[in-house]
Formats: C-alpha cells, sequence, structure tokens
C-alpha cells in the first residue's frame, strides 16, 4: 500500500515552558507507516521470488527447447553426413557409370558414322538401280509399244487363222502358244484337244499335248515355220481321235 510520509514538527520553546516536557513521537502512526512499508517489502520481495521462479521456468524450458532443439540438429547432422556419404558414393558410380556410356557412345558413333557412309553407298546404288529401272521401264514402255503395235496388226490375221481352223490360240510362256481345238469329236463335240507348241527357235516343237499324243512332234517335223504349221494343223487334228 502506498503512503505519504509526514514531516515531523514541534515547538521546542513550546516544549520547555511546559513543567512535564515531552515531545510526541506519534508512535501510532509511525508503527502504520512501518507496517505499510514491511507490508511493501514483503510484497516486493513476493514479486521477485514470483518472477525469478517465472523467469527460471521459462529459462529452464528455453533451454530444455534450445537443449532439443540442439539434438535435433545434430540429428539431421548426422542424417546429412550420411546421405552425403551416399551421394558421394551414387556421384562415383555415376561418375563411373558416366564413363561407360561416354565409351559406348563414342562407340555409337562409330557405328553411325559407318552406316552413314553405308547408307551413302546403298543410296548411290539405289539412285542407280533407280536409273537403271526407269531406262528399263522405258525400253519395256518401248518393246510393249512394238508389241501392241504388232499385235495390232497380228490380231485380224490370226482372228482369221482361228476361224479357219476352229482353234484358238494363246500365248502362255516365253514363246510358247497354247493350241486348242473343239468339236474334232464328233461323238462329244464338247470334248477340247490342245498341244502347246515352243516357238522359241528355228524348229518349232511340241511340248505337251492333251491327251497325250506321241506321234504328233512327228507330224510337224517337216513344218518350216508357223504358216505351214497352221496349213497341216487341221487335218493333224484328228489324230487326237
Amino acid at each position: 500500500m502506498a503512503f505519504a510520509p509526514r514531516g515531523f514538527h514541534f515547538d521546542l520553546k513550546t516544549v520547555l515552558s511546559d513543567p512535564n516536557p515531552h515531545i510526541d513521537l506519534d508512535i501510532p502512526v509511525y508503527e502504520e507507516t512501518l507496517q505499510n512499508f514491511l507490508k511493501a517489502v514483503n510484497n516486493y520481495k513476493n514479486r521477485s521470488i514470483t518472477a525469478i521462479t517465472d523467469k527460471r521456468t521459462k529459462d529452464a524450458a528455453e533451454k530444455k527447447k534450445l537443449h532439443d532443439r540442439a539434438q535435433k540438429i545434430e540429428a539431421e547432422i548426422s542424417k546429412c553426413k550420411v546421405q552425403e556419404i551416399e551421394l558421394m558414393a551414387t556421384l562415383e558410380r555415376e561418375q563411373a557409370e558416366r564413363k561407360d556410356a561416354e565409351v559406348a557412345v563414342t562407340a555409337f558413333k562409330r557405328q553411325i558414322t559407318s552406316l552413314h557412309e553405308r547408307s551413302a553407298t546403298m543410296q548411290t546404288q539405289i539412285d542407280e538401280y533407280r536409273a537403271l529401272i526407269v531406262s528399263l521401264k522405258t525400253d519395256k514402255d518401248k518393246e510393249q509399244s512394238t508389241l501392241n503395235t504388232h499385235a495390232s496388226r497380228v490380231a485380224p490375221e490370226l482372228h482369221s487363222y482361228e476361224t479357219l481352223l476352229a482353234c484358238s490360240i494363246e500365248g502362255m510362256e516365253k514363246e510358247q502358244l497354247l493350241i486348242s481345238f473343239g468339236g474334232v469329236d464328233i461323238s462329244d463335240p464338247d470334248r477340247e484337244f490342245s498341244f502347246i507348241l515352243d516357238v522359241s527357235c528355228h524348229d518349232y516343237k511340241v511340248v505337251k499335248t492333251s491327251p497325250p499324243l506321241p506321234s504328233l512332234p512327228l507330224l510337224y517335223k517337216y513344218a518350216k515355220n508357223f504358216t505351214e504349221w497352221l496349213m497341216v494343223m487341221k487335218p493333224w487334228a484328228y489324230n487326237f481321235l
């Protein structure tokens, strides 16, 4: 409790003139003031103790917090050291793998260079083949045009021969003709007789007959050209019977 000190005043002349001089020290007020002072001191002490206790508690909590944090940091440092060791091992392994990869890449580059060279060589050959194909196609087109022109001229003559001889003439393999007759067998008009004639050389040759007729090659022995073959073809067709 706060208090206001009061000044102590007395009149010395009055005191000395009194037969029983005495000074009133106002002890009750003094005691009250002293009690208030002691109470204030006690309150200050209690507040100080409380503050010190609180500070100690707070400092202990802060110290524990710092200790826990230090342990956590030490654990993190240990973990980082382990990770560093692992990373160093990984780095060494990756460096070794990188060297192997560089060696492999160098080998691949050599292979790619070789493939490019082979590709260029093959491309040159392909270009040559293409040019050759174009040339052959041009020659083939010319030959086909010539053959078409020749066929357009021969077709009417061939048709007249087929009509005259009652047969059909078809091209088969290279320089081979399939000559077929119908109406040879009166008992079976739909029956067909045929033979394959090879005209690749000067002397024509019968390759195959249907039905088989072994004597047919001998019958055509003296024919000189295709026209003579056609002239004797119809009478000899009856040899199938």
